[in-house]
């Protein structure tokens, strides 16, 4: 049998070209105690890429806070984050992007994504039950945003309804800092009993290794290493790296892969995503402590001739790799025959540490599993970073500096029908929100997503959030409110905010003030998720999002945030109920319209601070929030954020057909009243009889609020002027996205 230690030996120069660096390469030579062939290289390439080994950004990622009351898998233990329900049941949830395929070719990168992300839900041996997604696009006005968003939102309807899956929630928002680089991040959730869960591992001399799902094609091929560079004019000609789906396929993974882990005969298993068949092998072999022997030969393949680095680096999709009980195979081989899905042993797992692949009696590759993977042997850097200009000149803008507008009707269209704010309709109504009949808030819309546990008194709230422009004016602030806003949403839905899992989308780290952005996003996130004990699950990060001609994206730290509702009987939604009922705001009004859409959009003005934002203060709005909605006193519960709070207003009111007649505080400026994004504030709507115990309520629990109005039949009104009519609002509201689509 010949070795792999001499044949095709590579050079620096190979190295740069898969993306390693010269140094990276000599520690490999080292690590090997030889020059890596030609396979070996491409695994390191791969395996060592950001988006498999985050090493710009696992010293930091290590600060995020790991413990909290529900945790039942920490951040990198397993395929997804999984969370204690209660009931004996545990709720397995993640988000991750597909950013550089999406931006190549929207239709399969965005459903790839899709499936990605429901395999490692499944993985783990919990059913997936609902999706969510966070989508940026770059200028309306432009063919090729629109050529993007109607094939990312095809790609994720395909997919998601086809899977059975139903899409439950989520995001969309516009800059031109997306025009090249769009960002599609998928967010899924399941459910699992206790008892019943898989991990991702590998262990038992001898135990068999078997490849089930797809066969295996080219497409996908250096995926991870593609995600790890900047979008430029060639990136084009990496299309071979964008995966293609097949959703029909991964239902039917999904039924085998829950019924052959009820068999007992599972020891581990892994979903191929990045890297493949490389990935899956090295990581689940580092975890257990063992090796493997692989016989590439035998992977079924969907192209004849595939070389042994391109069978071990496809990104082919619905497949897996299954670590299974000696003599039990036969108990697998019945359960994925009956799916009519390939099911077959190319491998076993070994002593000792190595990962020897194989092709037709050949070892092309001999490395160790430890040092391929994040926390063993591949880099870590500690990146240098500095504050950007624009942070200093951000904070020279005052609001005294721009002239209150006379007449409050302009803005007030202009920010109905923007795209960040106007009704994303146009792109649910392509989602299959209603299959399985577990979506609670597709009829009566609430902040967060709330999807019952059938068989309980139980739910759970789903929410995407994140205001890059916030946290590009300043990121620690502004990741902190994206946080404390998914936090909001989940509390006004009723819900109990439990555990945190980010899609950290930023430029190249290797950029100092992109990096600077990073660090700081980090930190607040981290400061954030303590006050709420909602620690970080996992996720991933995709550095490189930028164009070499436009620059990096807004930093873009998504958080997914899950709560549980113990009692779905307090589940609560966001719409007005009747005429004549009490419209209160819990939390302060403040003199501030800093990176609001109103300053933004509507005045030009880019470069702003943050809104204001104090943690503490959002912390104890939300407290009152849960004892108001839990003391069954008040009717709607919605939160201030994008648009201000007349935006919220209007979302609560056009539901039902109806008005509101409010008036503003006179010791602050109108526009800002009405227009600013200053955080912590929470409309909520009660009845007469029960205004005394709310007022009451809020006073003993010492948070500001203050009385805006009552709850009208007809009309939009501020300060005795009316600025719409429900008709010509809500008719604005709901079709202007769909108008700029055309």
């Amino acid at each position: 049998m010949m070795t792999a230690t001499n044949e095709e030996l590579t050079t620096v120069d190979t190295a740069k070209k898969l993306g390693l660096l010269p140094e990276e390469f000599e520690k490999i030579k080292v690590v090997l105690g030889r020059t890596p062939n030609f396979t070996e290289l491409s695994i390191y390439s791969v395996m060592w890429s950001e988006h498999c080994s985050y090493k710009n950004s696992i010293l930091w990622l290590k600060t995020l806070p790991k413990d909290g009351p529900h945790m039942l898998a920490k951040a990198g233990e397993e395929n997804a984050g999984l969370v204690d329900i209660g009931g004996g049941l545990g709720c397995a949830f993640k988000i991750e992007s597909h950013n550089h395929p999406s931006a190549l070719e929207p239709y399969q990168g965005a459903a790839t994504g899709v499936g990605g992300i429901n395999r490692d839900i499944f993985t783990m041996g919990a059913r997936p039950i609902a999706q969510l997604n966070s989508l940026r696009f770059g200028d309306l006005k432009l063919e090729k945003t629109k050529w993007l968003i109607k094939g990312v939102v095809k790609g994720i309807g395909d997919y998601g309804n086809a899977f059975g899956i139903p899409t439950v929630g989520g995001e969309v928002f516009f800059d031109e800092c997306y025009n090249t680089n769009p960002l599609v991040n998928a967010m899924s959730a399941g459910i699992v009993k206790a008892g019943e869960t898989v991990s991702a591992t590998s262990y038992g001399a001898g135990n068999p290794v078997f490849i089930v799902g797809s066969a295996t094609g080219k497409d996908g091929i250096h995926g991870a290493a593609f995600a790890s560079k900047d979008i430029t004019e060639d990136s084009a000609k990496d299309l071979p790296a964008v995966q293609v789906g097949d959703p029909f396929q991964e239902k039917l993974l999904l039924e085998a892969s829950l019924e052959v882990i009820k068999t007992g005969a599972v020891i581990g298993m892994q979903d191929m995503g990045a890297a493949g068949i490389t990935c899956s092998t090295s990581e689940m072999s580092a975890k257990g402590k063992h090796g493997m022997k692989i016989w590439l030969d035998k992977v079924p393949t969907r192209q004849s001739n595939m070389k042994d680095w391109e069978i071990l680096l496809s990104e082919s999709q619905e497949r897996m790799l299954i670590v299974v009980k000696k003599g039990k195979g036969k108990d697998i081989q019945k359960v994925f025959d009956k799916w009519d899905l390939n099911c077959v042993q190319i491998g076993e797992v070994t002593k000792g540490d190595r990962l020897q692949y194989f092709m037709n009696n050949e070892l092309v590759a001999d490395v160790p599993a430890e040092s391929l993977v994040l926390g063993g042997g591949a880099p870590v850097y500690k990146r240098e970073f500095k504050e950007p200009a624009y942070f200093a000149e951000a904070k020279k803008f005052n609001i005294d500096q721009l002239e209150e507008p006379k007449d409050l009707k302009p803005v007030a269209k202009h920010l109905l029908s923007h795209p960040n704010i106007a009704s994303k309709r146009w792109v649910f109504n392509q989602y299959d929100s209603m299959v399985g009949t577990v979506n609670m808030s597709t009829n009566a819309p609430s902040d967060a997503a709330i999807v019952n546990i059938k068989g309980t008194n139980k739910a759970i709230a789903l929410k995407v959030d994140c205001n890059a422009r916030y946290v590009n004016a300043d990121p620690e602030t502004g990741c902190a409110i994206a946080v404390s806003e998914a936090a909001r949403n989940i509390v006004c839905s009723g819900g109990e905010p439990s555990a945190v899992t980010n899609c950290l989308n930023f430029g190249n780290p290797y950029n100092p003030e992109v990096y600077w952005q990073f660090v700081g996003a980090i930190k607040g996130m981290g400061a954030a998720c303590l006050k709420f004990q909602t620690p970080v699950t996992g996720g991933n990060v995709s550095f490189y999002n930028q164009s070499s001609y436009e620059g990096p994206v807004f930093p873009t730290p998504t958080i997914g945030m899950l709560g549980i509702l113990p009692d779905k009987a307090n589940a609560m939604t966001l719409d007005f109920k009747n005429e004549g009922d009490i419209i209160y705001m819990i939390g302060e009004a403040k003199n501030d319209i800093a990176s609001s859409e109103y300053v933004y959009s509507f005045h030009k003005i880019k470069n702003t601070p943050a809104p204001y934002f104090n943690l503490d203060e959002e912390y104890n709005v939300q407290q009152a929030v849960k004892v108001a909605i839990k003391s069954k006193i008040v009717q709607s519960v919605h939160d201030v954020s994008d648009g201000g709070l007349f935006v919220t207003l209007a979302e609560s009111a056009i539901v039902h057909n109806l008005g509101f007649e409010i008036f503003t505080d006179k010791n602050i400026r109108k526009d800002a009243f009405l227009f600013g994004e200053a955080q912590s504030r929470v409309v909520v709507s009660v009845k007469k009889e029960h205004e005394t115990d709310l007022i009451k309520l809020l006073k003993n629990l010492e948070v500001k609020f203050i009385k805006l109005g009552f709850v009208t039949g007809s009309e939009f009104k501020v300060d005795n002027e009316t600025l719409f009519t429900v008709a010509d609002a809500r008719d604005l509201y709901d079709t202007a996205l769909e108008n700029l689509l055309k």
